[in-house]
């Protein structure tokens, strides 16, 4: 008894090539924008970690400072991540991954979610420790922990796709 595959066919075909009544099964996009990753759940995250990076950055930067190393170290580190997160972004939309095949995109992106996850949850808890409860700087951090959330969901993902992957490759 077989349980592979079976092909059923439903309709009357002359098998000519050509003669199907199926579809071809759909290629990438042409052109140089990848659309479909614009609406992937891994696009749509880091648009929401780079709103709510950039909300924490205004919050903090219009308020009234009452620790001023606090608030730059702040600042400082939603700006180099916000561009990170940018440059994954555009790397991934414009599909420069497959011209640029010298660097490891997944483990890349991996390492670049590790550290600046550490480095906005340190930011964001030196921004609630030195707020004195100054209103920008408690909404800055505030949102500085909402990016770290969705920096930690990302390292999740970035980890699920580069390294589980490889070891079921691997191991098949």
């Amino acid at each position: 008894m077989s349980h592979g595959a079976r092909v059923i066919r439903t309709g009357a075909s002359s098998g000519a090539p050509g003669s199907s009544s199926c579809p071809p099964p759909p290629g990438p996009e042409p052109g140089l924008m990848d659309g479909g990753y614009a609406r992937s759940c891994s696009a749509m995250l880091k648009v929401a970690q780079m709103i709510s990076l950039l909300i924490g950055f205004i919050c903090v930067k219009n308020s009234a400072w009452t620790n001023y190393s606090a608030s730059i170290y702040f600042e400082i580190v939603t700006m180099c991540d916000l561009i990170m997160i940018l440059v994954f972004y555009f790397v991934y939309l414009f599909r420069a991954y497959r011209m640029l095949t010298c660097i490891s995109w997944p483990l890349a992106e991996l390492l670049h979610y590790l550290i600046g996850t550490l480095l906005l949850l340190i930011a964001s808890i030196v921004a609630t420790s030195k707020s004195y409860s100054s209103a920008g700087l408690v909404a800055g951090a505030t949102f500085g922990f909402l990016a770290t959330f969705l920096c930690a969901l990302s390292i999740w993902l970035s980890y699920k796709i580069s390294c589980i992957t490889q070891s079921t490759d691997a191991a098949v």
